[in-house]
């Protein structure tokens, strides 16, 4: 053989390598993800590849859990309208991506089109100019996701300011039944006729909606952030009482401070509370509205993007809802379970004591019992690796069973905006450093 041959042959075999290694690495650029948050290769013929050329940490931006089925979708959804959510994030990026959910569908859903923006002004269902990306999933404009699945976009190049609205934007051109949703948004997001999902003018998204669909999280490739802290709650981290459209729910002004305070860590803050929720016990239905912080804490706190610490927040609704739970012990083991799941990550909880209701419709005098029983064990080092006195920071003290009146929603369980702005200041951000190892 010549030496001319040789170098032919040789390039060659370079060129099918690099064919085959070209193929392999497209043919894997998306994912469906279970309920359980297991990652799967999903795609086929892909387009080409949105991925981005900046080098960063993936980390949550903004996130919800899916909180159940809405009502009055069971037969449609929401076939032939464009749905355009309105998120706000927590930390800046230069590439984004979106994770889409069909949780509580019962067969599988198309969406043929998805977009991501930058808002024109906060709360508008305008783009800024400019701003639109077609969203891809494995390389392709549309998706299947089967019921009870959700899937992971593409990435795209765009740069995501911090403490700013998202436009996230999908259509479905065909029934699709039950619609995974998330009811306490206290934030509108808008639905238009027809397919207008990279229409950067608002104006004909004329249906306000206080819910947000499909959409669960939004991650951005960050050179800014170190990762994530994941609060999982109930309604008091879901901020229901929170002003609408203000972004005044605890965990936004704890992103605020870990923005801009020196020192602090440079976290994403990604919000997982689901108003009624309950550590023990899961709501009705199959798969379960509301499910329990035991059920659903592989999928929304260990599995979220970049996550370095989780703060728990959760036990008030499993001693005021039906059925009740009496037991402190109960609860804090349901506690301690979520602690020693996070421990085998490597991950540091910080948890919260539970704040009084003295005065709520729900308050009885051996349930106040329960709860300074939850507190006790909390304070006394035996759950959580730290913990934040959310109970001592908001009670009366002058009748530690009540809110101080200019921390009370008018419910007398849930805070205003000064009570939420209270949590956060409280909360010691140094805890979110650390090791591991709350003696349980």
């Amino acid at each position: 053989m010549t030496r001319r041959h040789g170098y032919a042959l040789l390039a060659a075999l370079v060129a099918v390598v690099v064919v085959i290694s070209a193929a392999i690495y497209v043919g894997f650029s998306g994912v469906l993800r279970g309920d359980d948050g297991e990652i799967q290769a999903g795609g086929a013929h892909p387009r080409g590849s949105a991925a981005p050329a900046s080098t960063g940490t993936w980390a949550g931006s903004w996130s919800a859990s899916p909180a159940g089925a809405e009502p009055g979708t069971e037969t449609n959804g929401f076939f032939g309208r464009s749905i355009r959510n309105v998120v706000h994030t927590s930390i800046a990026g230069t590439s984004a991506r979106i994770t889409l959910s069909n949780l509580y569908g019962q067969q599988p859903l198309s969406i043929t089109h998805a977009s991501l923006a930058v808002a024109s002004a906060p709360g508008s269902p305008a783009a800024l100019a400019g701003t639109v990306r077609r969203l891809t999933f494995a390389g392709n404009t549309s998706v299947v996701i089967p019921a009870g699945r959700q899937v992971l976009s593409d990435a795209v190049r765009l740069k995501v300011p911090g403490d700013s609205d998202m436009l996230v934007t999908t259509y479905s051109p065909t029934p699709s039944g039950p619609v995974t949703y998330h009811p306490q948004a206290r934030q509108m997001s808008y639905v238009a006729n027809g397919d207008l999902v990279e229409e950067p003018n608002g104006t004909q998204y004329t249906e306000q909606s206080p819910y947000w669909r499909y959409v669960t999280a939004l991650d951005v490739l960050s050179n800014e952030a170190q990762g994530t802290v994941v609060v999982l709650g109930d309604s008091l981290t879901d901020g229901i009482t929170s002003t609408m459209g203000a972004n005044r729910r605890w965990t936004d002004v704890l992103a605020a401070r870990l923005r801009t305070e020196s020192g602090a860590p440079r976290y994403g803050v990604v919000n997982q509370g689901i108003s009624g929720n309950r550590v023990l016990s899961d709501g009705y239905g199959r798969p379960a509205n509301n499910p329990s912080g035991l059920s659903r804490f592989e999928r929304d706190a260990l599995s979220r993007s970049g996550v370095r610490a989780v703060v728990i927040d959760l036990g008030i609704n499993d001693i005021l809802r039906n059925p009740q739970q009496t037991d402190p012990d109960k609860i804090v083991e349901g506690l301690q379970e979520l602690v020693r799941q996070a421990h085998q990550r490597g991950l540091r909880v910080v948890g919260a004591t539970l704040m009084p209701f003295q005065g709520h419709r729900g308050y009885k005098p051996h349930l106040e019992t329960v709860r300074q029983g939850v507190n006790e064990q909390i304070r006394g080092g035996k759950v959580f690796d730290s913990y934040v006195d959310f109970d001592k920071a908001l009670r009366d003290p002058y009748n530690p069973r009540k809110l101080l009146p200019q921390y009370d929603s008018g419910d007398h369980l849930h805070p205003s905006d000064a009570g939420y702005r209270r949590m956060a200041q409280r909360f010691d951000v140094s805890a979110l450093r650390g090791s591991t190892g709350a003696e349980l």
